[in-house]
């Protein structure tokens, strides 16, 4: 079995447990001829912010639940059904995908609509690198190749072929982004942050000329993504749930915008936790990102000013709204009580990309 830098599973967090025996009921009814004897065990991933993903097991058989976060959602947010559905037409063409098991409805189950994926093992760094491994330069600038490499990779799908195409609407995409996250902004809104509004005027005024479309996975970031044991290749990408056909180039300013360097101010280095392990010598830093992509893409990325000050508030927006869930009690995970902060300082390093 793969080594994990660090189990990656915890005990259910309170107020977040699912009935097992009523999950074991209905995975032996839906995928009896697959399941061995035993009692279902459950246990939560302990990373991420947003759905709440489980990991189950039945004595050798092992798949990944996820489901949307308690209490209300924000609109056209965390829809399982379309997830399961973009990984079932993924999958084929990017082998990094898990392979989607099955998709319910059913909100008896585990009070809300859910599904099931395959159990991948290997590697995922977010903070430190796994101690069998040495945090060399080499290293970093292998991990740095390997995920413009997959990038590059994912968009060179033709989406045409994939289905999804019948989920989207590439035509006006930017715009509509911009529209849509600003309207998600005001809707979530908690605290009068005077910058939100010149950086939202901004982004409408300055959106550039599309790209031609592709498919993008809009959640590109080391953390989400799985290794094998010597680092030396990807097996995993998770967190399909914002993936769509649009411009590849928002995808890439999403992926930067999560890429810490070492000589960003401390706000953005420590606002989700310890900062990744892309602040280790070795790593591009995000021009080499850019530059690279664009070499091997062929596109040009002279218009990523823009497309990095989206990402940072687009990232604001959905920390915004994650805060305001939970100062509203619908969640009380102690992590996400300082969020204001942080929301706060995307909003005005978003300002500063702008005056570039």
């Amino acid at each position: 079995m793969p080594q994990q830098i660090k189990k990656d599973t915890i005990r259910v967090r309170p107020g977040e447990e699912l009935d097992a025996g009523r999950l074991e009921g209905f995975l032996r009814s839906h995928l009896g001829e697959i399941l061995p004897d035993g009692n279902l065990q459950v246990r939560q991933f302990s990373a991420g912010h947003s759905n709440l993903t489980y990991e189950l097991k039945l004595d050798d058989w092992e798949a990944v639940l996820r489901r949307p976060p308690l209490g209300p959602v924000a609109p056209k947010a965390h829809d399982m059904e379309r997830e399961y559905r973009i990984l079932s037409e993924i999958e084929s063409y990017f082998p990094p995908a898990p392979k989607p098991i099955l998709f319910s409805k059913d909100q008896s189950i585990v009070g809300s609509p859910f599904f099931l994926m395959e159990r991948k093992l290997g590697i995922v760094l977010d903070s430190e690198f796994p101690a069998q491994i040495e945090a060399t330069k080499e290293e970093g600038r292998k991990l740095s190749t390997i995920m413009v490499e997959r990038l590059v990779e994912l968009h060179e799908i033709d989406y045409q072929i994939t289905g999804l195409n019948e989920m989207t609407k590439p035509d006006g995409f930017m715009v509509r982004q911009v529209k849509g996250w600003n309207g998600r902004y005001l809707r979530a809104q908690t605290d009068d942050i005077k910058e939100a509004d010149f950086l939202m005027a901004w982004l409408e005024k300055n959106i550039p000329d599309q790209q031609a479309a592709t498919v993008i996975h809009y959640d590109f970031k080391l953390n989400n993504a799985m290794f094998n044991d010597d680092l030396t290749e990807m097996i995993g990408l998770f967190d399909w749930e914002m993936t769509t056909v649009g411009d590849p180039l928002a995808d890439l300013g999403v992926a930067m915008s999560y890429w810490i360097q070492n000589d960003d101010p401390d706000l953005l280095k420590f606002g989700l936790g310890k900062p990744p392990v892309t602040i280790h010598p070795g790593f591009m830093n995000r021009r080499e990102f850019i530059e690279e992509y664009g070499r091997r893409s062929g596109r040009d990325v002279g218009s990523m000013n823009f497309y990095l000050t989206f990402a940072y508030f687009k990232l604001a927006v959905i920390c915004q709204q994650i805060y305001y869930r939970y100062k509203k009690g619908q969640t009380n995970d102690p992590r996400f009580s300082g969020f204001n902060q942080f929301v706060e300082s995307l909003i005005k390093l978003g300002c500063s990309s702008a005056k570039e």
